[in-house]
């Protein structure tokens, strides 16, 4: 457990403390941190998840542990969203987006690598399954559902422009695509995104650790509900309902990793692009990445 923890984890959360520490002593500003965060965002992460669900190979997939594993966010994202709306009374897009803490586990950028490291690239299949699960699907769904929650008074219209052109849905639709019809990436383009999409993480993860050091991180009621449910129930409900069925050991082994992660820095980032207030989303994510350290240590 110590060793996983210094030689796989702590590495890779060590950029996340690293931003923070940056911010902290004023080294890096949060305004540059957020056009880092934008960029990141808009152009690195495209092309992080376009090789990743173009090249999976989906026969190795055991979608029965995907789609009880979706069933399990569906449910906890329900019972945050209202308790966020009806008892802490909070507005609908925070609440939205607080839910969606509890449920959009920071996979992609936290729990692929870590678990790369441990098990290997061959081994790593459930986590690439669930994280293409959540980049294709859930992803997609939270920023089409927070860009019309964002402009309810706005035309359709506009909004679907907005939507048309945003470059992590065209990754993910191009993924999808070139996987379903076989399509080879040219070479050179496969290259440039396998350089710069190697980027994605270590700067999202440094600009988010600087942007979180500007929010105070004492935990109000709020954040240590959402905090619990995501790092308590998530994985309770997860490990109960993949006693249905009947695949491969590693494969639930990893979904409860997953699920035992922290939340992931896509809600504060949606939360940033539409100025939606962060003084809750932000704990909540320092918080998870802090304490769920010991949990993946013990799981992995």
């Amino acid at each position: 457990m110590i060793q996983v923890l210094t030689n796989n984890i702590l590495p890779v959360f060590s950029i996340l403390a690293l931003g923070f520490l940056f911010g902290r002593i004023h080294l890096i500003s949060r305004e540059e941190a957020t056009t880092l965060n934008r960029i990141a965002f808009l152009i690195l992460q495209p092309a992080l998840i376009y090789p990743l669900i173009s090249n999976a190979n989906i026969d190795l997939f055991y979608f029965d542990a995907i789609f009880l594993y979706g069933l399990c966010q569906i449910v906890v994202f329900l019972i945050t969203f209202l308790l966020c709306l009806y008892v802490l009374k909070l507005d609908i897009i925070e609440s939205w987006l607080l839910a969606m803490c509890t449920i959009f586990v920071n996979g992609l950028l936290y729990i692929w690598p870590i678990s790369e490291l441990i098990y290997g690239v061959d081994n790593n299949y459930p986590i690439t399954a669930l994280v293409i699960w959540d980049a294709s699907i859930m992803f997609a769904f939270f920023i089409i559902s927070t860009e019309f929650l964002s402009n309810r008074n706005s035309k359709i219209k506009p909004i679907l422009l907005k939507l048309v052109k945003n470059p992590v849905l065209i990754a993910i639709s191009l993924g999808v695509f070139a996987n379903l019809f076989n399509f080879s990436t040219p070479e050179p383009v496969a290259l440039a995104m396998k350089f710069s999409g190697a980027a994605a993480a270590p700067l999202t993860l440094l600009a988010l650790g600087v942007i979180l050091s500007f929010h105070s991180i004492i935990p109000t009621k709020s954040v240590s509900f959402v905090v619990i449910i995501k790092l308590l129930l998530l994985p309770f409900v997860v490990w109960a309902i993949l006693k249905i069925g009947d695949r491969p050991e590693i494969w639930n082994n990893l979904t409860i990793l997953n699920s035992a992660g922290p939340s992931g820095a896509m809600a504060f980032a949606l939360a940033m692009l539409h100025k939606v207030n962060t003084d809750k989303i932000a704990p909540v994510i320092v918080w998870t990445s802090m304490l769920s350290l010991i949990s993946l240590a013990y799981l992995a």
